[in-house]
C-alpha cells in the first residue's frame, strides 16, 4: 500500500499517533493534519506527527489518497460526506470512532458509492491530545473494521492493510455486531467508572487507593465525548446495563441474605473471567 498523501482529521491521541506510526513505518509520503485548534497543530508539526497543516477540510481531503477521520462521533458522518462530495471517486475514508452503525447508516444512506470503511482501534487511554500520542500505540493491539453489504471489497481490503501496516491485527464485522461488543467492554465500562467516580464524598478523597483509582481511571476522558459515543450507542448500552443491574441485583441479595456461598461463588466466577483477559 502506498500513499503519497494521508490526510488526517483530528489530531488528537488517535489521530497524532497515526501520522507518528505512518511515518515510522513508511506508511504514506506525506502527512497532511485537519485541526481546529491551533495549539495542537503546532504541537503535532513540532512533534512530528504531520508534515503540514490545514483548516479546510475539503482541500486537505482533495490532496489525499486517504483519509483518516479521528474526531468525535457526533462529527464524523457530516464530515465524511463533505469529503465525498468534492473527492474522486476512489478515495478511501477510514474512521477511528468508538461508535459505527449509526456513523455507517448516515453515511451510506446520503453517499452510497462513498468509499468509507469504518475502523475502531482498542487503543489508547483517558489522556487526551496529541502531547499523548506515540508511533507505537497500534502495536499487537486489536482494531475492528466493519463491513456491510454496500462495502466495497478493495476498500476494505485496503482499510484492513492500512491497519495492519500500523502494527495493528484486525477483526471485520458488522457496525452493530461492533456496537453491541462495545457497549460491554468499554462504554458501561466507563458508565460504571463514572458512577463511582461520581458517588465518592468528598471527604474520603484522601482515603482513596489503588483500588479505587484505578477502577475510576476512565472516568477522566472527555465528558462531551462520552455524552456523544453513549447517544450514537443508546440502544446497545442500556442493554448492556440491565445485564449488570441483575447482577448487581444478585449481589445485593447475597449481602442482604448473608448468602455467602453464592457470594463467594459469583466472585470466582469474575476472579476467572479477569485472570483469562491477562494483565
Amino acid at each position: 500500500m502506498d500513499i503519497g498523501t494521508l490526510t488526517i482529521v483530528g489530531v488528537g491521541l488517535i489521530g497524532g499517533s497515526i501520522g507518528l506510526a505512518a511515518k515510522r513505518r513508511g506508511v504514506a509520503r506525506r502527512i497532511l493534519g485537519v485541526e481546529r485548534h491551533p495549539s495542537c497543530v503546532a504541537y503535532a508539526l513540532a512533534k512530528g506527527a504531520i508534515d503540514e497543516s490545514s483548516c479546510n477540510l475539503t482541500a486537505a481531503v482533495l490532496r489525499a489518497e486517504v483519509t483518516v477521520f479521528c474526531t468525535p462521533v457526533d462529527e464524523i458522518a457530516q464530515q465524511v460526506l463533505a469529503a465525498a462530495s468534492v473527492c474522486p471517486a476512489d478515495n478511501l475514508f477510514i474512521d477511528t470512532g468508538s461508535t459505527k452503525a449509526l456513523i455507517t447508516r448516515t453515511i451510506e444512506s446520503a453517499a452510497p458509492t462513498a468509499r468509507f470503511v469504518g475502523g475502531h482501534p482498542l487503543a489508547g487511554s483517558e489522556k487526551q491530545g496529541v502531547e499523548h500520542a506515540e508511533a507505537d500505540l497500534f502495536e499487537n493491539k486489536l482494531t475492528i473494521v466493519t463491513r456491510t453489504a454496500s462495502t466495497a471489497p478493495d476498500a476494505l481490503e485496503q482499510a484492513t492493510r492500512f491497519w495492519q501496516l500500523l502494527g495493528s491485527s484486525v477483526r471485520v464485522m458488522s457496525p452493530e455486531e461492533h456496537d453491541a461488543a462495545l457497549a460491554f467492554t468499554s462504554h458501561l465500562p466507563h458508565l460504571l467508572a463514572s458512577a463511582l467516580a461520581g458517588i465518592l464524598p468528598a471527604p474520603l478523597n484522601d482515603l482513596t487507593a489503588s483500588g479505587f483509582r484505578d477502577t475510576t481511571r476512565i472516568a477522566a476522558g472527555d465528558p462531551g465525548l462520552w455524552t456523544a459515543i453513549f447517544s450514537h450507542n443508546r440502544a446497545a448500552v442500556l442493554d448492556a446495563l440491565a445485564v449488570l443491574s441483575g447482577r448487581l441485583e444478585c449481589l445485593r441479595d447475597c449481602l442482604s441474605t448473608s448468602d455467602w456461598a453464592t457470594l463467594h461463588d459469583l466472585l470466582l466466577q469474575a476472579k476467572k473471567v479477569r485472570d483469562a483477559l491477562g494483565s
